[in-house]
């Protein structure tokens, strides 16, 4: 990687996002990270990153918003918790790259084709309109979304599969989902008034 690539500008920091990612859930010790690496060191994917999970958290907590937010590497965090373990300062590096994944879920800033934050987005509106997910329709909306000739060839399975019981292409429902979604409404109106 060249070097101009690697330097950053005060320019290009986003004081509002260091103050929103360090008052998330986890990332209230975000200040005292040494950058000592061994998050990254202890990180089972840090080789397929673009940026490993050390520097994620430097430039989070110094607010370089667009590096964060459209990298990689907050979506191949596999939750292993391997660097909430073993981090010297008890940072919850974890908790962070959730907090990272649905604030670029609700800005639109992720790979378009790629398929974990397009899961993330249907399993919560499948939660909020149901109160469960259904797996079939899960699927069918990941592929069509992301790789619609997987779908193709996965076909055989899933009607095999939806023969013999195993999937159902309708969606369970739970009594009582206007309480669901008020709850889950509420937690949406306290988080926008806390990133304020």
């Amino acid at each position: 990687m060249a070097i101009t690539q690697m330097m950053k500008y005060e320019a290009d920091r986003d004081a509002d996002f260091a103050r929103w990612a360090t008052s998330q859930t986890g990332g209230e010790n975000l200040r005292h990270c040494i950058q000592c690496g061994v998050c990254s060191a202890t990180c089972p994917l840090s080789l397929y990153m673009d940026y490993t999970p050390r520097r994620l958290i430097n430039l989070a907590r110094e607010g370089f918003k667009n590096e964060v937010l459209s990298s990689l590497t907050i979506w191949l965090c596999a939750s292993c918790y391997a660097c909430r373990v073993e981090c010297p300062k008890k940072i919850q590096v974890t908790d962070i790259m959730y907090a990272l994944k649905r604030r670029a879920i609700q800005e639109g800033v992720y790979p378009k084709r790629f398929p974990i934050p397009v899961l993330a987005k249907e399993f919560g509106r499948m939660i909020f309109m149901w109160g469960r997910v259904n797996e079939t329709l899960l699927v069918i909306d990941l592929f069509l979304r992301t790789n619609w000739f997987k779908f193709l060839s996965m076909t055989g399975l899933g009607l095999n599969l939806m023969r013999t019981g195993r999937m159902s292409f309708l969606p369970d429902s739970i009594r009582r989902k206007d309480e669901l979604r008020k709850i889950l409404n509420a937690l949406e109106a306290d988080k926008t008034e806390v990133a304020k």
